[in-house]
């Protein structure tokens, strides 16, 4: 592959060739638009809708479209697009992924097309990882659109219905993926059209692509609504399991006998399970009291113990989650952020709350859920923008049909990555790390460490400490200061400790962040946060106050950038911003990420990698060849290694992790893709039931399909009619269609009868009582009744099957033992309980309409009811606890209610 893209090129050069002629179009327009005046610029928008109303395509308009832009930005910002920053734009358009290095100006990359796609009017949403990226970007780069005459929208957390139907109804809206898929959920719960506030998935342009699409895409979205109540089985399995012994290992060996492991349950550091062995069984049968852990009876004992065991022997305090306030709070592993808000399901999140001793919150139901692949996978169009995603193109292609382009810098990097080196213990490697910094500390020259855990930052910090070196440390537990820390990482002796992508969309500029240092001079001054946040926010006002901050901050930010100015020749003189790795990520893009924060825009800056063979990736993914190595060469605990065999086995250890987590996301896809299809049926009925169709035709052909069903089930057998069970067939329609004296035929009438004159004796009574019903709501009345029951049930009913299909998957794993494809079978049975859904769907909703009855405004009569003083009562209406022969109904046994079900599906329910 080397020597074909020397002599063809890569797959991106290919492509860039393609894209120049369109650059200079827009790059040979710069002077027309440049001697336009402000009124002439603001007319073009709608000249360009103009020309795509009478039939031109947007690629037709892009040239005028991207110069217009380009001018705007230069006149409202004072920054006008590079010619990369064209093409970055046009790669965007076309609908594929713009990789651009860092402080390569993405979030302005990202207005050519927004502004260009914005004018067919169908909306274009710009996605980012974070609420305050969103407001800033909305804020900074909106200037630029309602300049040329289109409005602007934001969507963060804590919007009204009618604040969010606003903001989708711009032209353009900034807003995070959670906030976007929420809403796309919540708008398929609501009962009234008006409730809705998206207006459809037509364009959208998401930043730091890789994170959201790939990262992030691994936990779907799900809201969810109060489930059952916590109970102390989660503090009994807890503390079973904190008495138990544990066996770590990289890999289970599967030949080996879990009973002659001297241990009660087994961890897989490869695949982050915790498994009980015989003898972990034992003892968890004598704690709980019972004869057999695997009897369907103590299902919920057995899940409550593997989660506990699983909490406490996989999950890791302070760096898969912290403990903050009383609360237990996922930390991400890629970005080091705290997930607020965001619970581990199916018991996890309550097992780790026993754990820690925190208050263990109540379970919670799942109402509505989807992955991130198959909400972004709706959109029309789909592009984004980040600075790695070559590395994981294939998924890109794969999953979301996006290609990657890998856009040019404005300038040349002047970045020194030196090579990996290796230790052969941990404590050495980080002993090498101390003295990499204290040496650059020495000189002046800026550090900035990458840790992949709070727990390793909090280990290196003691060290510096130790050293008297002055540093900063930035991880998940100082969330609220995290860009304020690593925008000044580029000062001249500043040392920064961050787990790894910390503090990522903000600039690290050489000398010293201005904008941070007057914003600090302000708090001095007594200026309050909002105030700050306004002063140095880009939203319209007439506030006195914040007009006079913003002055006061102007000054501020033009006296500390000639100050950094000075300091940051020193720092480019000492060498630049040096990026110390501290460990391999088990992803080369995150890897990627790290070394990316230094040599932005041509600046000097270097990057080294340290490791030993204790790291996880190492040990749990390298193999026996890397231990083998350094064995055979006797090398001492200080001694670095930088040998060729190391680095292949390095790269080549990540990228066996990279498929494999690859592997995990897109089967986690596949089996989401059923439950698309579905979620996709359900939510198109739904959003025609909310557009006000007439839905009495649906209703009544429900009514038919329901008794044509029953008939079939009760009346057997054309023939001989000793097999109808004529009784069940009453009883399943009495009170609403039938009475008790229906059916009573003699022999020779029911030997006359047919299954037909019974079903149309029933359908034609059913059509007199709803015309009836009908009659007596209005049928203005009658037509929102059958909405809103239908939309009801379908909703109730939805959720269980959200619940049984994840009780399906669980199960379906063990099929592949018996050589059948674990999605397939899932496929099949999953449709299968589909159509049972929509029998129940339908059944339930014809029953409802039946016997539904309207409440009115009218009072209540209050009648005295004679307290009762018959056997079973106490003297005083209470009810006494008398024993009553009741027959127990077996689960298995036909329902005594005569539907035909057995009991655990019908009244057992």
């Amino acid at each position: 592959m080397g020597i074909m893209s020397k002599i063809f090129g890569t797959y991106s050069e290919r492509e860039l060739k393609r894209i120049y002629p369109i650059q200079k179009q827009v790059l040979d327009l710069e002077d027309k638009y440049r001697a336009m005046s402000d009124e002439q610029l603001k007319a073009v928008t709608p000249a360009l809708k103009e020309r795509l109303g009478a039939g031109e395509t947007l690629d037709d308009i892009l040239p005028d479209a991207f110069a217009a832009c380009r001018e705007a930005a230069d006149r409202v910002l004072g920054m006008r697009h590079f010619p990369v920053q064209i093409i970055g734009g046009i790669v965007l358009h076309q609908g594929r992924i713009s990789e651009m290095r860092t402080g390569e100006g993405k979030t302005l990359v990202a207005t050519l097309s927004a502004y260009l796609n914005a004018l067919t009017g169908k909306g274009v949403h710009i996605v980012t990882v974070n609420d305050y990226l969103a407001k800033r970007d909305s804020e900074w780069m909106g200037k630029v659109y309602r300049f040329m005459g289109l409005s602007v929208g934001l969507i963060v957390h804590g919007l009204t219905n009618s604040q969010r139907r606003e903001a989708y109804g711009c032209d353009i809206t900034y807003g995070t993926n959670n906030e976007f898929g929420f809403d796309y959920l919540r708008d398929n719960m609501v009962i009234y059209k008006q409730d809705m506030v998206q207006r459809g998935h037509h364009y959208a342009i998401v930043d730091e692509v890789d994170s959201i699409l790939i990262d992030e895409a691994r936990t779907p979205l799900i809201i969810s609504g109060a489930g059952d109540k916590s109970t102390d089985m989660y503090m009994r399995a807890d503390k079973l399991a904190k008495s138990l012994k544990c066996y770590r290992t990289a890999e289970v060996d599967n030949k080996q006998d879990n009973d002659d492991i001297d241990a009660d349950y087994i961890v897989d550091e490869k695949a982050k399970t915790a498994t009980l062995t015989p003898r972990g069984v034992r003892k968890t049968e004598e704690y709980f009291g019972i004869e057999n852990l695997t009897d369907g009876d103590n299902m919920s004992i057995q899940h409550h113990i593997n989660q506990a065991i699983k909490a406490n022997g996989v999950m890791a305090r302070d760096v898969d989650y912290v403990v903050k306030d009383g609360e237990v709070i996922i930390v991400d592993e890629f970005t080091g952020r705290l997930m607020l808000g965001r619970r581990y399901n199916e018991g996890l999140h309550q097992a780790i709350e026993a754990k820690e001793g925190v208050q263990v919150e109540r379970e919670s139901k799942t109402l509505a859920t989807i992955t991130f692949q198959n909400f972004f996978r709706m959109y029309e169009k789909l592009a984004g923008m980040t600075g790695t995603a070559l590395t994981e193109a294939d998924e890109f292609m794969e999953i979301y049909k996006l290609d990657v382009v890998e856009i040019p810098t404005n300038k040349p990097i002047c970045r020194d990555d030196h090579a990996d080196v290796v230790y052969k213990t941990e404590k050495a490697k980080f002993n090498a790390v101390i003295d990499n910094i204290a040496q650059c500390h020495e000189k002046g020259q800026p550090v900035l460490v990458g840790t992949i855990s709070i727990e390793k930052s909090e280990l290196l910090s003691q060290m510096l400490k130790r050293k008297g070196i002055k540093h900063e440390v930035l991880n998940a537990k100082y969330h609220e200061k995290e860009a304020e820390i690593v925008a000044q990482a580029g000062k001249y002796g500043a040392v920064t400790i961050a787990t790894n992508m910390a503090g990522r969309g903000t600039d690290i500029v050489l000398g010293g962040n201005a904008e941070y240092l007057a914003k600090a001079d302000m708090r001095k001054a007594g200026y309050e946060d909002d105030i700050i946040n306004e002063a140095t926010g880009f939203a319209d006002t007439d506030n006195e106050e914040i007009i006079q901050a913003r002055k006061e901050y102007t000054s501020l930010l033009q006296k500390y950038k000639e100050q950094i100015s000075a300091e940051a020749q020193k720092v480019k003189e000492a060498g630049g911003l040096f990026i110390i790795g501290t460990e391999r990520h088990e992803s080369r893009r995150i890897d990627n990420q790290l070394r990316g924060r230094s040599g932005r825009q041509g600046d000097p800056g270097e990057t080294r990698f340290f490791m030993s063979l204790e790291d996880d990736l190492m040990r749990l993914f390298g193999g026996e060849r890397i231990q083998s190595v350094m064995d055979m060469i006797k090398a001492d605990e200080d001694m670095p290694i930088e040998a060729k065999i190391l680095s292949n086995s390095i790269e080549s250890a990540q990228s066996r992790v990279e498929a494999r987590n690859f592997g995990i996301r897109k089967n986690v896809l596949q089996f989401d893709d059923v439950m698309n299809r579905q979620r996709e049926l359900i939510y198109s009925q739904r959003a025609k039931v909310l557009d006000g169709e007439d839905i009495s035709g649906i209703i009544k052909n429900m009514i038919h399909e329901n008794i044509d069903a029953r008939v079939r089930q009760y009346l057997v057998d054309d023939e001989v009619h000793d097999n109808w069970n004529l009784e069940g067939l009453r009883d399943y329609f009495l009170g609403w269609l039938t009475t008790k004296d229906d059916f009573r035929y003699t022999t020779q009438q029911l030997a006359e009868t047919t299954k037909e004159q019974i079903r149309d004796q029933l359908t034609q009574r059913a059509d007199e009582i709803y015309a009836r019903r009908e009659k007596e709501f209005t049928p203005q009345r009658m037509r929102e009744i059958e909405r809103v029951v239908l939309l009801k049930i379908v909703d109730t009913k939805w959720m269980q099957h959200i619940d049984d299909m994840e009780e399906l998957k669980r199960g379906m794993y063990l099929r592949g033992y018996a050589q059948k494809d674990p999605v397939v079978e899932y496929r099949l049975e999953g449709f299968d309980m589909f159509d049972a859904m929509i029998d129940s769907i339908r059944e339930d909703t014809v029953r409802l309409l039946y016997t539904i009855q309207v409440r009115t405004n009218e009072e209540p009569r209050r009648e005295q009811v004679a307290k009762p003083s018959q056997e079973g009562y106490g003297s005083d209406g209470t009810v006494q606890n008398k024993p009553r022969h009741v027959q127990k109904v077996g689960r298995n046994d036909p329902c005594p209610c005569g539907s035909g079900k057995k009991y655990k599906k019908c009244c057992g329910a």
